[in-house]
């Protein structure tokens, strides 16, 4: 077996005791579950302070450089939440307890959107097992070179009327009894989450998924987009090495870049 092939099996980022052979395998699986746990709440935390204290300033008294560098730190923040509920689905967050492992990709997507995560697993697989074909919900097949047309049939897959009208009563109730100013609430939650979606969308699928020229050429109907490390952390959480999630869906985002490299070089 390959050292690429092997990552199916085990965490590719192995620790000093592994490497001089001193770390069993279920020391190493207790190893991915603490760095996948600590990774999902730095992330769910950092969400949280940051809403709450951005929730709470007076946006007309604060520079609009600070505005716009806190209103992009949210949107990234919110693309960290849908990533952590992604790995969730597929049991990589907390891989000892599968039920704590749901558990915080529940907590993540309702933080999100209020999102089913049942629902977004079901049709998260149906991605995995049938890429880029029209069984696949996050495929528009046949405007696969139009943006928009398949950005808003995607989130059509995803967006109810009763999500909605939730998200509103939500917007005014927490205006009405706790004070929040309404341009905090949009600037800080609302248009945050919104692009967010955009971001993960086009750093995700549209740029991973769309038919190339010469035609898809390999069975997972995805390619990366080979951004350096900090390009492909920035935009999207390492989402963009596509191909090496869709091939190793078992490894968690923060690996995918070890992924990456070692692919290539195999390649080489």
């Amino acid at each position: 077996m390959t050292k690429l092939s092997s990552l199916q099996s085990r965490p590719i980022q192995a620790s000093s005791l592994e490497m001089e052979g001193l770390e069993s395998p279920n020391q190493r699986a207790v190893t991915q579950s603490v760095k996948g746990l600590l990774v999902a709440c730095t992330i769910l935390t950092l969400w949280l302070v940051s809403l709450l204290f951005l929730l709470s300033i007076d946006v007309s008294k604060t520079s609009v450089w600070i505005v716009g560098l806190a209103f992009v730190w949210q949107v990234f923040l919110y693309t960290g939440l849908f990533i952590t509920a992604h790995d969730a689905m597929h049991g990589v967050v907390y891989p000892s307890n599968i039920k704590i492992n749901h558990a915080i990709g529940t907590l993540a997507v309702w933080c999100y959107g209020l999102f089913s995560y049942q629902e977004l697993l079901k049709k998260h697989w149906l991605h995995h097992k049938y890429p880029s074909t029209e069984r696949d919900p996050d495929y528009h097949e046949g405007r696969s070179e139009n943006f928009f047309i398949w950005y808003f049939q995607f989130m059509k897959h995803y967006w109810s009327w009763g999500r909605i009208i939730a998200l509103v009563v939500l917007f005014h109730s927490i205006h009405y009894f706790l004070g929040i100013p309404d341009s905090n609430l949009a600037l800080f939650w609302v248009v945050p989450s919104l692009l967010s979606s955009v971001q993960l969308f086009y750093f995700g699928t549209f740029l991973t998924h769309r038919e190339p020229d010469e035609g898809y050429t390999n069975p997972h109907r995805a390619k990366s987009t080979n951004f350096p490390v900090i390009w492909s952390f920035l935009t999207c959480y390492h989402f963009g090495y596509h191909q090496e999630h869709h091939e190793y869906p078992n490894i968690p985002w923060w690996q995918l870049p070890q992924v990456y490299r070692l692919r290539n070089k195999s390649l080489l």
